[in-house]
């Protein structure tokens, strides 16, 4: 069971050249894979395009091919493809619907719209609610959230809908530390239970502390992957415009020190 990229390049509408160029990926149920780059380099787009977001509701032009579970989605309905895989993106004010006034009806908003029962609706949100730790919240106005906490409120509304496959970019980026716990915490419980997260991140002490794997993106095109530990330590990262995480850099300066670079595991 498995989200893949096979050969995938994209030019959005009106640009000159592509985008990706020939990136392929694959994403399993219950795996965390990493994407790490440079601002620019393709990581938006790869979310977007692993989505279905690219093309079906922005344009331009993919080649390659999506797949989940073997099959093609380029003739699947937008909303047939969004109960499979969800997408989360670096800002949680924007997710949010604006209009729902608890935390309950907001995480409840997406299931509703692909009409099923009232019933069904309501068993998702509390189970989407407990699995991410925010049952506490169902009655609190989304607006008046922390940043991380209507980051997990956004995360629990694509749990609601059901998908095996939640794709997020840079879901730390606006976060405080605080907020970046709240949200690594949740997203380490929900690939145990077997959902199939793709992290796209430049705070590399997160991917470290989640990801299996990591994967490289530079100008559009996929430049290394491998496991977390051997990537995040590549001495090339510098040049594609990654930092690496502080593990890796507190090594290097003890090494430059001449001092012992091993730390406790």
């Amino acid at each position: 069971m498995a989200l893949t990229l096979e050969s995938v390049s994209y030019r959005y509408a009106g640009a000159t050249r592509e985008s990706l160029h020939d990136v392929s990926l694959e994403l399993a149920d219950g795996e965390v894979v990493g994407v790490v780059g440079a601002s620019e380099a393709g990581k938006t787009t790869i979310c977007l395009v692993a989505s279905g977001l690219a093309p079906r509701s922005i344009g331009g032009t993919l080649k390659g091919r999506v797949l989940i579970d073997g099959i093609d989605t380029a003739d699947k309905p937008m909303h047939e493809l969004a109960a499979q895989v969800g997408i989360s993106f670096q800002n949680p004010a924007t997710q949010l619907s604006q209009v729902a006034d608890t935390v309950f009806e907001e995480v409840a908003f997406g299931a509703l719209n692909l009409g099923l029962a009232r019933a069904d609706v309501i068993r998702r949100v509390k189970e989407a609610l407990a699995a991410i730790g925010i049952t506490d919240l169902g009655e609190r106005d989304p607006r008046h959230l922390s940043g991380g906490q209507m980051q997990l409120v956004a995360i629990a509304g694509l749990l609601a809908m059901r998908p095996r496959h939640l794709v997020l970019d840079e879901p730390v980026a606006q976060l405080d530390p605080e907020g970046r716990a709240l949200v690594g915490d949740a997203l380490k419980k929900l690939a145990a239970a077997g959902t199939g997260l793709l992290i796209t991140e430049h705070d590399t002490d997160l991917l470290a502390r989640l990801s299996s794997r990591v994967l490289v993106v530079d100008g559009g095109k996929l430049v290394e992957s491998g496991a977390t530990d051997e990537v995040l330590a590549d001495p090339r990262l510098d040049d594609w415009g990654v930092e690496p995480p502080a593990r890796v850099r507190l090594q290097r300066a003890l090494l430059a020190a001449g001092l012992n670079s091993e730390l406790p595991a």
